[in-house]
């Protein structure tokens, strides 16, 4: 089960972190992986692992905040891989700032990154892949993105881009099921990554969410490449315009 092999996938925001791991369990599975971020020589270091691994795969610089970029890399990715099957959208940040505080700059640089490049990369995919009607988009939004319940102070601008992605998926996904392609989104909770250190979440307000979390710890990336590695595979076949929460039982609390 879970075989990817023969197919093609790029990952945004895989040079650490959630992206890295989804893109080394893609590997894992049989896809040739192209590792893309705004660092393309710790996207080598991944390419590294995989190519260690006996996995084939390749570094590309890109930032989703600017469509040129977006498309040289996709070009290069099908001239150099022949197709494109699976995308991971990744790519996002988190700085945390007060609502009453926020700038217009802060709020525009997350939502653009976080929601706009995802858009802008889903629909580059999509393009590449309805040529072989099949696909697959996996949009990462987060636990906290609307409708569940779940806020984070300081966070407007980064749960209002991931309740923009939810939306999207659902629309993107009922656009091109005629396509062959499946989209679907995960919203992970609190998860060990450097973009949850660098955001400096105090030791008293981290503890306090992980008291709310039944399994009583934070997640690791790993727990939700699995998750990325089902939805890309035939196994998946039947599932398009969902959500899935890895959370440790967050929402469920």
């Amino acid at each position: 089960m879970f075989e990817l092999k023969d197919k093609v996938a790029l990952v945004t925001g895989a040079r650490q972190g959630m992206g890295k791991s989804h893109a080394l369990a893609l590997a894992r599975q049989g896809a040739k992986v192209a590792v893309t971020d705004i660092n393309q020589e710790e996207c080598q270091l991944v390419v590294d692992k995989i190519k260690s691994m006996g996995g084939e795969a390749a570094a590309f610089k890109m930032n989703v905040l600017n469509k040129t970029d977006i498309d040289a890399v996709f070009d290069e990715v099908v001239k150099q891989f022949g197709r494109l099957d699976i995308l991971v959208n990744n790519a996002g940040i988190y700085a945390p700032k007060a609502a009453l505080e926020l700038t217009e700059e802060e709020w525009d640089k997350t939502i653009d990154i976080n929601l706009k490049g995802e858009f802008l990369c889903a629909q580059r995919a999509a393009k590449e892949m309805a040529k072989n009607k099949w696909g697959r988009i996996i949009n990462i939004a987060s636990v906290a993105s609307g409708g569940v319940g779940v806020g984070i102070s300081g966070g407007a601008h980064y749960t209002a881009s991931k309740g923009g992605v939810l939306g999207m998926t659902e629309t993107l996904a009922d656009e091109w099921a005629s396509l062959g392609i499946n989209v679907n989104a995960i919203g992970p909770g609190a998860i060990d990554t450097p973009m949850v250190a660098a955001a400096q979440i105090p030791e008293d307000a981290m503890k306090a969410m992980l008291a709310g979390v039944p399994l009583k710890r934070i997640g690791k990336p790993e727990e939700v490449s699995a998750m990325v590695v089902f939805l890309a595979s035939e196994e998946a076949s039947y599932v398009t315009g969902a959500t899935f929460y890895v959370d440790g039982g967050w929402l469920a609390s």
